[in-house]
């Protein structure tokens, strides 16, 4: 009996994590037909071995219960499900993948980004292994996976918000007006701070990712969303004083206009939506802070 050893490359709840990374940043430096993009749409179909695999991580990482008994049952539906995968299918499709990605990126480099939980990944990545391979478990190391799981199935999530970028918080320290008059350099320094999204932008990101299938529904959320931020943004100009700034936030409500002109939704879209957000967003702060 031996402990399950995790690998990194074979983890499919980080596979898909860097690639929806390599997706957002040839969105925000406006790439055109992203590999990335292929790659996932060819690889985490939903009737895909991999597509089906992905649901069961996703549970485990993003479902939470107040309880150690909640987060074991879940654990155990998960599980049951886990076992009803095809693992000859679901390895053949993972070789295909990381033949894809070592065809299209630096490994190493591909691989060299810092996961958020990793922990937790590793260990669904091993209780899936030793749910397939019961004939050399190791008690111990299974059962300290799964309470690592349960553990984190129980925590309570931390609000995003609280994560401030350093280049914010200096902006926020200056003057009223002077805040609101340089929001654009923060917009053009966007690009270079893509890894610290607000929620809405993740959001959006998801969204894009999910629908890349499904332009209508993209296309729909994006209207929807454009109408939101304009009467925000007309809305908040009301309660701003400097006539300069107030100029420059009514030619942008003008402009929000071009996001919805067209059926197609476009790169473009996608990065100008994300710096609306941003900029509402700090709007939002001056204002709470003035």
């Amino acid at each position: 009996m031996g402990s399950t050893k995790h690998l990194k490359i074979k983890n499919t709840g980080i596979l898909f994590e860097l690639l929806t990374r390599q997706i957002t940043a040839d969105v925000l430096n406006d790439k055109k037909d992203s590999i990335a993009i292929k790659t996932m749409k060819k690889y985490f179909g939903e009737h895909s071995e991999l597509g089906k695999e992905l649901e069961l991580y996703n549970v485990l990482m993003n479902e939470k219960f107040n309880s150690e008994t909640h987060a074991e049952k879940l654990i155990e539906a998960v599980v049951k499900s886990r076992r009803k995968l095809s693992n000859k299918l679901l390895k053949l499709e993972k070789y295909n993948l990381i033949k894809a990605i070592k065809e299209s990126y630096d490994i190493v480099n591909f691989f060299s980004s810092r996961i958020p939980n990793y922990k937790v990944f590793a260990s669904v990545y091993k209780l899936f292994d030793y749910t397939t391979n019961q004939h050399r478990n190791d008690p111990t190391d299974e059962v300290r996976n799964k309470y690592a799981i349960v553990e984190h199935i129980i925590s309570k999530r931390v609000d995003s918000s609280v994560k401030t970028n350093k280049i914010i918080e200096t902006y926020k320290k200056q003057e009223k007006d002077l805040r609101l008059l340089t929001y654009s350099m923060l917009v053009d320094k966007f690009n270079n701070k893509y890894s610290d999204l607000n929620e809405q932008q993740k959001v959006l990101l998801q969204k894009y990712i999910q629908n890349i299938s499904n332009t209508n529904s993209l296309r729909e959320f994006i209207n929807e969303e454009i109408t939101r931020i304009n009467k925000k943004l007309k809305k908040n100009v009301k309660s701003i004083e400097d006539k300069v700034t107030v100029i420059k936030l009514k030619e942008a409500i003008t402009l929000t206009k071009n996001l919805t002109n067209h059926r197609v939704v476009k790169d473009s879209d996608v990065v100008n939506l994300m710096r609306y957000y941003e900029l509402v967003e700090e709007i939002n702060n001056v204002i709470a802070k003035g």
